[in-house]
């Protein structure tokens, strides 16, 4: 059995993959509820959105659309953050104990 079959059949390596699918679809459903919920207000509150914050030409709509952008930036460091760190080098210590 070569190094790349031995890595896809090793437990820690399955396990990191099933760690690192958890994080990614936890970080997917909050985007998509942030999203969606953004989609929601636009369909059924309107009004709220376009309330003027401060009696000023910005709308509320424009800090929660701000908002969203954030939040997917924050997502996606964290994301990387945490691949880059822990999955990274999870994977190298198996990827070493198999020589390849």
């Amino acid at each position: 059995m070569d190094g790349h079959q031995a890595i896809a059949q090793d437990p820690r390596y399955l396990a990191l993959l099933r760690k690192r699918g958890r994080f990614a679809w936890t970080l997917t459903a909050i985007i998509l509820v942030v999203y969606f919920g953004f989609i929601g207000l636009v369909a059924f509150d309107k009004p709220l959105l376009a309330a003027s914050l401060s009696g000023g030409a910005t709308s509320v709509g424009i800090p929660i659309g701000l908002g969203i952008i954030l939040a997917s930036i924050i997502l996606t460091g964290l994301y990387v953050r945490r691949a880059n760190g822990e999955f990274d080098a999870e994977l190298a210590a198996i990827r070493a104990e198999h020589g390849a």
